[in-house]
């Protein structure tokens, strides 16, 4: 009997192998450099499984590392609503995905990854700068965007550390909307000004 030749169609825990492969290649060389064809040889699957099981490269990226930020979530509300209260709806929405407990534990996860290991931080910085600053960047549409949507992420990795990680007092256990009404002007301020 000959052993089959090529790349698997499906069967077993296609969905379980294909995520074992992501997180040893966004680990290893970073996000940018992962392609969903590098993934699928890996997991010695059709690359067509992996659009079918996750959707995106973003999606499996985020199911890989736990990471509970939907690009699409924050374009929208960039997108939508009243441009004077943008800093005050990103502000609550990143609060909101720290106050979860069920999206809490990924994000400090993500967090303490990305502070301690290089190959993490080499994918959450690809992830972020790729997914997030790149769609915020094209919503803006403000003079020196990315630039913007870069500062207003560096803004909430600072509050997230202080408030999360670190437990900084007494902002770690003020209430969201106090923090909210601290921290959403300077954010609009980097969106709008």
């Amino acid at each position: 009997m000959t052993a089959r030749r090529g790349r698997r169609l499906g069967g077993g825990d296609t969905r379980a192998e294909i995520l074992a492969a992501a997180r040893a290649m966004f680990a290893d060389i970073g996000y940018s450099a992962t392609t969903l064809r590098a993934i699928a040889l890996h997991a010695q699957v059709d690359p067509a499984l992996i659009l079918h099981h996750f959707g995106s490269k973003e999606a499996l990226f985020r199911e890989a590392m736990r990471v509970p930020i939907d690009p699409a979530a924050i374009a929208a509300i960039i997108a939508g609503g009243d441009r004077s209260a943008l800093g005050e709806r990103l502000c609550f929405y990143f609060l909101g995905l720290w106050e979860d407990e069920a999206t809490k534990e990924p994000l400090l996860a993500m967090l303490r990854s990305a502070l301690t290991h290089a190959a993490a931080a080499e994918s959450v910085r690809g992830f972020l700068t790729e997914a997030i600053v790149g769609r915020v960047a094209m919503v803006l549409d403000a003079p020196d965007a990315a630039l913007r949507a870069t500062l207003v992420g560096s803004q909430f990795v600072g509050l997230a550390m202080a408030r999360y990680l670190l437990r900084i007092e007494p902002l770690a256990s003020a209430d969201a909307a106090t923090v909210v009404a601290w921290v959403a002007p300077t954010v609009q301020r980097y969106l709008t000004a």
